[in-house]
């Protein structure tokens, strides 16, 4: 599947902030009010640590609908790698507006960043190996797109979007159809063209999966002696991706088996928000 690109997310991202937006400001930020509606301000926002940064759309989002006055500097961008105390972009406009975006603004960016740089630290990992680390669908709810986008800030890579775009045959779906090859039979009928990938548990059922054609193999907690065999047999006949289990300790051994891909659902799902901070100066 391929990658999220900003050009895939303009609507979305809109979405994404008029939510953010009517959940923090509701019906107006009352205590913005206290500052005069033409007082002017700048700021800047500093990590605290050092990160990969992603998010920068949507901050600019955030400002451009509370008030497009507001001018929005930034000096590093999506994928680059920030250092503790650095700024990464200024703001200049009404006082007002800057206060009010604040937290919404942050909130994506800590996410984003934060996802960005777990992302990052796993792709170093497996650096050298040639195997691609895939996200998962453990992704906040709403902010999926957001989640998968910055995982390609970090150097991983985009798995399915969603129920619709590609098959994903696990073991219920392989019962209620009778077997792996009329699964995968049954998918090639119902939407042709798309992916199909099966999970299987053990080498018996790989080797049913690749001689009934599946696009991508997904290897569920095989032994490694059991991977290297399913690179082996498949020989280039179906990509193969490895799931479940899998930690630090041991994400190099198994991209060193040869498997085309590894799916890692901690990339989204035990990610640490980036720890920023906004100062004001009127």
């Amino acid at each position: 599947m391929p990658n999220l690109t900003l050009a895939d997310l303009t609507g979305e991202i809109q979405a994404n902030v008029r939510a953010a937006l009517a959940e923090d400001v509701g019906s107006g930020d009352i205590t913005a009010q206290l500052i005069p509606a033409e007082r002017s301000a700048s700021a800047r926002v500093i990590t605290r640590e050092d990160a990969t940064l992603a998010g920068c759309a949507w901050v600019d989002e955030v400002f451009r609908q509370l008030d497009p006055s507001v001018r929005v500097e930034w000096k590093a961008r999506d994928g680059e790698q920030v250092s503790a105390d650095q700024t990464l972009f200024t703001l200049q406009g009404p006082a007002r507006a800057l206060l009010t975006g604040e937290r919404s603004a942050l909130n994506f960016l800590q996410l984003l960043s934060g996802t960005a740089t777990r992302a990052r630290h796993y792709a170093d990992l497996v650096e050298g190996t040639g195997v691609k680390l895939l996200d998962t669908r453990k992704t906040l709810p709403g902010l999926r797109l957001a989640q998968k986008y910055a995982i390609t800030c970090g150097g991983c890579h985009n798995h399915r979007i969603g129920l619709y775009d590609a098959f994903l045959i696990k073991e219920n779906h392989i019962a209620a159809c009778g077997g792996i090859a009329a699964a995968i039979q049954e998918a090639r009928r119902i939407a042709p063209g798309k992916p199909v990938e099966v999970e299987v548990e053990d080498l018996q059922e790989f080797d049913q999966a690749l001689n009934a054609g599946a696009d991508i193999i997904m290897l569920d907690e095989l032994s490694l002696e059991d991977m290297r065999t399913a690179v082996r047999q498949s020989a280039g006949r179906a990509k193969l991706e490895a799931s479940g289990g899998i930690d630090e300790s041991t994400l190099r051994t198994i991209a060193e088996t040869g498997v085309d891909y590894i799916s890692l659902g901690t990339l989204t799902k035990d990610v640490k928000a980036l720890d920023l901070s906004m100062r004001l100066s009127l």
